[in-house]
């Protein structure tokens, strides 16, 4: 539930200038490697789940800390990670990220075959490919500008955002009919296969990254730390945000952590379908991408990020209504609306800090914002796992999707609440 501001301008979603940058031939090198990638990352995020239901019976805690163990990371190195980004090239630490990436979810599916895969393997592969992803993520927000021109970053970000959400769609339908024909395992080499593609995409790019302009660029890490910590936290903008995407991010992962073992423990569905209502949020998310430009340009930048927080969050009361027949179409509308607007707001917050921040910082703000907003993530997850094991799980996701509400009050009682276009560039 990511979101930080206002573009240089509003992201164009559908039009000719989006389709020629698109056929730009570094832009659409990275755009292709990293839509595949989330692709198989979509499939991963319900694979790994039915991997321990399905094949390890793990309980609801159980799959609670699997949770957590992907996100973790995020607490314990996005700080130094940024500081180590922001002085080196970025296109090698993404090129050993995906490797890394890759190789850990190989071992699943070959521990499965040799019959030794146990829940400790997953959460040890969840853990150590999360460290992969912090210093991936880190680096790509860096390295966008090297492909992207300034003027064009709003444009950029909305269609790797849009094909992100596609990827929400495919990714958990796609692991859920893997699931059933072939067992849950599969989908996890086919990340792992995402994986290799993206890094020969990575390789075929040409465009050269400039030189470090970071006059600090010496200083030791915890200095280098230091100024983005100062950076970030003394900009009204960027503090208010990240903390309206900590807080967005803790409440969304405590109930996606239940969703899969709700439907099927509880509603009773089967794999295969698990993962195509899964994807309703994906589904939601494209939507949400094609609507954020006409929504920028008719509301504003600020405008637009509150009415989607505020309109899109209450629809998360639909989930725990979801029952078989009829009822079970409420599961897609609710997840599909809120991820609407969670893709609204991460194309507006991720355009404003790519055209709004220097960018001998981008790296440490990005890493400071993921500290803040992904290490909410396993927070989120324990919490999941611990109000499901302790109250139910229809119950539990009463008391969570109603605690979806509380990001929007950071945003009410926020400067932002009484723009209507977010600043175009720092001060």
């Amino acid at each position: 539930m990511v979101s930080d501001a206002a573009p240089e301008r509003a992201p164009v979603i559908v039009s000719h200038r989006r389709r020629r940058l698109l056929w730009h031939r570094d832009f659409g090198l990275l755009w292709t490697g990293e839509t595949v990638s989330k692709v198989g990352s979509g499939a991963t995020d319900v694979a790994l789940p039915l991997v321990a239901v399905t094949t390890m019976h793990a309980g609801t805690f159980a799959i609670g800390v699997l949770g957590a163990a992907t996100w973790l990371p995020y607490l314990l190195v996005s700080l130094p990670a940024g500081a180590w980004v922001d002085r080196f090239d970025r296109r090698p630490v993404m090129v050993a990220s995906n490797v890394t990436s890759a190789v850990l979810f190989l071992t699943v599916p070959v521990a499965a075959w040799l019959g030794v895969l146990h829940i400790g393997q997953l959460v040890v592969v969840a853990f150590c490919a999360g460290f992969a992803k912090v210093f991936f993520r880190t680096a790509f927000q860096a390295y966008l500008r090297t492909v992207v021109p300034r003027e064009r970053l709003a444009e950029g970000t909305a269609m790797l955002q849009g094909s992100a959400a596609g990827a929400e769609v495919a990714g958990p339908g796609i692991a859920g009919l893997m699931a059933q024909a072939f067992g849950a395992v599969s989908a996890l080499l086919a990340d792992a296969v995402s994986f290799l593609f993206s890094t020969v995409c990575l390789l075929a790019i040409r465009s050269a990254e400039a030189p470090n302009a970071d006059p600090r660029r010496n200083a030791g890490l915890f200095q280098r730390i230091a100024d983005g910590l100062r950076y970030t936290a003394r900009d009204p903008y960027l503090r208010t945000l990240t903390l309206y995407g900590s807080v967005g991010n803790l409440t969304v992962v405590s109930v996606q952590t239940l969703l899969v073992v709700f439907l099927i423990r509880v509603v009773g569905v089967g794999s295969a379908t698990t993962g195509l209502l899964m994807a309703g949020m994906g589904a939601g998310g494209v939507a949400g991408a094609l609507l954020a430009g006409p929504l920028i340009r008719r509301l504003g930048s600020a405008r637009t990020l509150l009415v989607c927080a505020a309109g899109a969050t209450p629809f998360g009361l639909l989930v725990p209504l979801t029952d078989r027949g009829p009822r079970l179409l409420l599961f897609p509308l609710g997840l599909g609306v809120l991820g609407a607007g969670i893709v609204v707001g991460n194309v507006v917050g991720s355009s404003f800090r790519q055209a709004y921040c220097p960018p001998h910082l981008i790296g440490r703000v990005s890493a400071i914002v993921s500290l803040m907003v992904f290490g909410a993530l396993p927070v989120g997850a324990l919490i999941g796992g611990a109000i499901g094991a302790a109250l139910g799980l229809r119950t539990a996701l009463w008391v969570l999707c109603t605690a979806l509400l509380l990001p929007t009050l950071v945003v009410v009682f926020s400067p932002i609440s009484r723009l209507r276009e977010l600043p175009r560039g720092a001060p």
